[in-house]
């Protein structure tokens, strides 16, 4: 695929998202999830520090290699570019994966009320579709042009369907004929500003819905909330230093990459948790995955 077109990126700040963009051949996306499940398989009852879904949800990139190379992928990174620039760093990486028939949703919010990183339009996310993403299956839906909103007050309902990490919805009502359903087909790319309202319903389909979600910052990027935070540089360089390099793992689960990732999990959560009035659950033994 080439580099978004002029046309291309006036339309995702006008919108707040962009979709769809072709990315992994049909061969490669097989490939991708087939490795992803074989990695379920493999390492559900292993002996980590954490559950298997706390990994696949949170920073995958820094224990997964797959997560690392979709987030290195050149043509996922040449849209990327297109809407932050040439420098590019990966903030985090995680797997989005709903299970067939099941009850579980996403509501409505905004990705950087949770980030510590402010109102910044330094990110976006690209969320790639290992499976198919339909109104069926629980697609995201878009809120077009609600990015050009401040942060939005927010509710914590730690809801058992809510698959985020505190159950956050945006506490304003967002009517049916303003939602975009973001329907894609596998191996192909949506992307998203972090202050655009976004959510998606439940997966009444017979095959899971799996996405991999990237967060893109470029390096005028910064934490306000923790004293530090963790980028991994997967383009151009970093003249700012507001971030700590990480290096992408060179395989599953190594000693170095889990000693890594609890690091990043301790200095994150301030920002990632700041003013949950209960423990989030994500960020100390998450039991599902979203």
């Amino acid at each position: 695929m080439p580099k978004l077109t002029d046309a291309q990126t006036r339309r995702y700040w006008k919108d707040g998202y962009l979709f769809p963009l072709d990315i992994l051949t049909p061969e490669e996306t097989i490939a991708a999830r087939a490795e992803l499940e074989q990695t379920e398989t493999d390492w559900l009852n292993a002996d980590l520090p954490l559950p298997l879904a706390t990994y696949k949800r949170v920073n995958a990139h820094v224990v997964m290699p797959l997560a690392a190379r979709l987030a290195q992928d050149p043509r996922v990174l040449d849209a990327v570019e297109a809407i932050l620039g040439p420098d590019l760093m990966v903030w985090s990486a995680e797997f989005f994966i709903k299970e067939p028939n099941s009850k579980h949703i996403v509501g409505m919010h905004q990705d950087l009320t949770y980030w510590g990183l402010g109102e910044t339009s330094d990110q976006v996310t690209a969320w790639i579709a290992l499976s198919l993403a339909t109104s069926e299956s629980g697609c995201m839906d878009f809120v077009a042009g609600s990015h050009k909103n401040p942060i939005l007050p927010h509710n914590d309902t730690f809801s058992d369907t809510n698959l985020l990490s505190r159950g956050q919805e945006i506490a304003v009502d967002v009517a049916e004929a303003d939602k975009t359903r973001i329907e894609l087909r596998p191996g192909q790319m949506s992307l998203h500003h972090g202050l655009t309202i976004h959510g998606s319903g439940a997966n009444i389909s017979n095959d899971r819905r799996i996405g991999c979600a990237i967060r893109y910052l470029n390096p005028n990027a910064r934490q306000e909330i923790a004293k530090r935070d963790y980028a991994m540089m997967v383009r151009g360089t970093d003249q700012t230093g507001n971030f700590t390099q990480i290096p992408a793992p060179s395989s599953l689960f190594s000693a170095e990459a889990l000693a890594l990732y609890q690091q990043i999990r301790m200095d994150q959560t301030k920002a990632l948790a700041q003013g949950a009035e209960k423990d989030v659950s994500l960020y100390q033994a998450h039991k599902a995955a979203s």
